[in-house]
C-alpha cells in the first residue's frame, strides 16, 4: 500500500520533468476547492443532495495525454494528492484514466470538454466523513470516480475553469464491502502546457 501511496505522490513530479511539445499542450496542473455533500452519486447529477461545507478539501492535479480517438476523444492520466483541512484532516492520493469528449458546437466561443475518470483512492486514515454517512462502515483503500466539465475561452486555451465531481467509494462492496462512501463538489483553475 505505501508503495501505491509513494507512486501516486510522485506522479506530479513526472508530468513536470518531461512536458511534450510545447503546442501541443498535452500536459495539465489542476488545482480545485471542494465542498463535501451527503447524498448518493446519482442525486449530484440533478442537485438533489446535501451539501456540508464543514468538510472540505484542496486537491493539486497532474494530467497527461496519452492518446486521442479521431480528434474527438482524449484518453489521459491523472495523479492527485488531496488535503482535508476541515471537518477531517487528512490526506488522500488518486490515480485515475481519464476519457474526455472534445466536441461541442460553441467551441468556437467557449471551448469545452466533458470528461469521465475511474482510477483508485487511497486515504490516509479512514475518513470521518464516510464513517459518519455509512454507519461506521469505510475504507482507506477505495474505488475514485470522477465527472468533469472543462471550461476555456479560444484565445487563451492554456488557462481553463473546471467544475468537478469528486467521488469515492466501494463499487456496491467490492471494496472491502464498502457501499457509498464520499461525492464533492469541485471548482478550480487548469494550466495546459
Amino acid at each position: 500500500m505505501y508503495r501505491f501511496i509513494w507512486m501516486v505522490s510522485l506522479l506530479p513530479l513526472f508530468f513536470l520533468t518531461f512536458p511534450g511539445h510545447a503546442e501541443e499542450l498535452d500536459h495539465h496542473i489542476t488545482l480545485y476547492g471542494s465542498v463535501m455533500a451527503n447524498g448518493a452519486l446519482v442525486d449530484m447529477a440533478v442537485a438533489n443532495i446535501e451539501l456540508e461545507p464543514e468538510y472540505r478539501f484542496a486537491v493539486i492535479a497532474a494530467g497527461k495525454k496519452i492518446a486521442n480517438w479521431r480528434d474527438k476523444i482524449d484518453f489521459e492520466m491523472e495523479g492527485q494528492i488531496v488535503r482535508h483541512f476541515a471537518g477531517q484532516h487528512l490526506w488522500e492520493f488518486n490515480a485515475l484514466i481519464v476519457a474526455r469528449w472534445l466536441h461541442f458546437p460553441w467551441n468556437h466561443k467557449i471551448k469545452t470538454s466533458f470528461a469521465a475518470g475511474e482510477g483508485l483512492s487511497y486515504a490516509s486514515e479512514p475518513p470521518e466523513f464516510e464513517e459518519k454517512h455509512h454507519d461506521g462502515k469505510t475504507s482507506a483503500f477505495l474505488n475514485y470516480l470522477m465527472f468533469e466539465f472543462e471550461f476555456a475561452l479560444p484565445q487563451h486555451p492554456r488557462w481553463g475553469l473546471v467544475t468537478r465531481v469528486h467521488h469515492r467509494s466501494g463499487v456496491f462492496g467490492l471494496f472491502n464491502g464498502v457501499h457509498g462512501a464520499m461525492n464533492a463538489y469541485s471548482l478550480g483553475i487548469r494550466y495546459h502546457f
